[in-house]
């Protein structure tokens, strides 16, 4: 009855069912406190996403939410190598391919763990559209 969305309500995400479902939604909502980026999400269509355009919005967002987005990566890539360990330790196999398992979390930039770049969300982006 005339319940609309109230700016600033949270929009409760399904389940994604994604191995990195919970990293995803807090890049959102982490992306979604900058004014300016969520203008942008909410005027880009599809195609704009996917091509990566929304991705070099990124340089514009404000200081700390660039903070904010680092410090998720690290979570996320702290996550990933336990996962990667616990994997390693479950096959007990020295010949294990580190770099191949690796290439299995295609949702982030590995090869810089530290910061969240434009790169790190058009890989979000094209891992989640795939």
């Amino acid at each position: 009855k005339g319940e609309g969305h109230v700016e600033g309500e949270k929009v409760e995400n399904p389940d994604t069912g994604l191995y990195y479902d919970e990293y995803l939604k807090q890049v959102i909502d982490v992306l979604e406190t900058d004014k300016h980026f969520r203008e942008k999400l909410q005027t880009a269509d599809i195609e704009e996403i996917k091509s990566g355009k929304l991705s070099r919005e990124l340089d514009l967002v404000s200081h700390h939410v660039r903070t904010r987005l680092d410090e998720l990566k690290r979570q996320e890539v702290a996550r990933l190598r336990m996962l990667i360990k616990a994997k390693m330790d479950s096959v007990q196999d020295t010949g294990l391919d580190h770099q191949a398992l690796l290439k299995q979390f295609e949702h982030l930039n590995h090869q810089n763990p530290d910061t969240f770049e434009p790169k790190d969300l058009d890989m979000l982006i094209k891992a989640v559209s795939a």
